[in-house]
């Protein structure tokens, strides 16, 4: 037996955004009115079929009642099913020996969004880890794995992480959760805090600061703005990039190029809570994330960064490059995400058995970094569009 989901008019296309994000393919049951249809879809992909389109027709035919419920045992483990509420009464009759479990979607009304939207600048309004109701978290958490390929032993120590972090923060004894993230080049750790952003479902640009991008010198004037006084004053980066952001994470990349004004500055914001620029304006970061990534290695971390600043990340850990599964994995993922935006922003029309073409062609034992891998991807997929 199935579980059936209801969405309201409201609340569509939020949901489809968010599923969409997460991996999953909307579907109309219009498309897959036969056996030989289901078959034909990618086992390796996550779907929804929407049931709405095929509502009128059935109430008004019940002889097409036996075909329905015969068509359902094609249907894989990898496919979920949605409809809209307004035909509740009727498909939990109609569809009785199908779907024995029936909940709504848990998706925001495009009106609440909008409300949010307004007042977005309001610093306790942010979307925080902390704040997140026990239903939120799990979707939370099911966006976050999807979106982070490997790395399993990390996602596990991270949902230990987040659930004693929100039980001390609430009782004033933890502040900030940090997370310190070594290892080479494209081995995933940005997409660490790109996971957290999206799972937290922000529609704003990652507050993201890249000490790659500044000289060692005069890095904590980039951070935090020069001194009141200095012609060119201003509040800094990092103020600015957080209050542009409306959720509560902070990307500090390439960590390892600061200095140690900045590293000094860094354990008063983990210890206290609170970004201070140089105009003395004062931001509560109470209830973030803050994801330190670094190219440096066990042992530098240990010469390079103070023990007081080394106590203070919450997780200290090293990340390896992914196993070839994880790789194969991921290329499906990447390709179906690549061939669903082409087909929503580009054209419905794509050569048969595109997907498999591309990740047939892709070998993964050859691409040690991601960012290597993703551009193999996207270079097959256009080279194979055009074909």
């Amino acid at each position: 037996m199935r579980k059936l989901f209801f969405y309201t008019k409201q609340q569509f296309f939020n949901f489809k955004a968010m599923q969409t994000a997460a991996g999953f393919k909307l579907l109309s049951m219009s498309q897959l009115l036969s056996s030989q249809k289901v078959g034909e879809l990618n086992k390796n992909q996550k779907y929804y079929v929407d049931l709405s389109s095929v509502m009128g027709y059935t109430k008004t035919n019940d002889s097409q009642q036996m075909l329905f419920e015969q068509l359902f045992d094609s249907f894989g483990e990898n496919i979920d099913f949605i409809c809209d509420k307004m035909y509740e009464e009727d498909i939990k009759y109609i569809f009785r020996y199908i779907f024995d479990d029936f909940s709504d979607v848990d998706a925001a009304s495009e009106e609440i969004i909008a409300e949010k939207e307004t007042i977005i600048e309001t610093p306790s309004r942010k979307r925080r880890i902390v704040d997140l109701n026990d239903k939120e978290l799990d979707d939370f958490f099911k966006v976050f794995d999807a979106s982070l390929y490997g790395h399993e032993r990390f996602k596990e120590e991270f949902k230990k992480l987040v659930t004693a972090y929100r039980v001390f923060n609430k009782i004033g004894e933890h502040k900030i959760l940090s997370l310190f993230l070594m290892g080479d080049s494209g081995v995933g750790k940005t997409e660490v805090a790109r996971a957290i952003h999206k799972a937290l479902g922000s529609r704003t640009k990652l507050a993201k600061v890249n000490f790659g991008n500044y000289s060692s010198h005069d890095a904590l004037n980039s951070l935090i703005g020069s001194p009141l006084g200095y012609i060119g004053s201003d509040g800094g980066e990092l103020l600015k990039r957080i209050q542009e952001s409306d959720v509560g994470l902070i990307l500090i990349d390439e960590f390892e190029k600061a200095d140690s004004a900045v590293f000094n500055y860094f354990l008063d914001v983990l210890e206290n809570g609170k970004v201070v620029n140089s105009q003395a304006d004062e931001y509560d970061v109470n209830g973030y994330i803050i994801v330190f990534t670094s190219n440096i290695t066990k042992e530098n971390f240990r010469s390079k960064v103070s023990p007081e600043l080394r106590s203070r990340f919450d997780y200290k850990g090293m990340f390896n490059l992914l196993t070839d599964t994880d790789k194969k994995k991921y290329v499906h993922f990447r390709v179906n995400q690549i061939i669903s935006k082409y087909k929503e922003f580009v054209s419905e029309d794509i050569p048969d058995g595109l997907h498999d073409r591309v990740v047939c062609e892709v070998d993964v034992s050859k691409y040690k970094n991601m960012r290597d891998l993703n551009k193999k991807i996207k270079d097959t997929f256009v080279k194979l569009i055009g074909a």
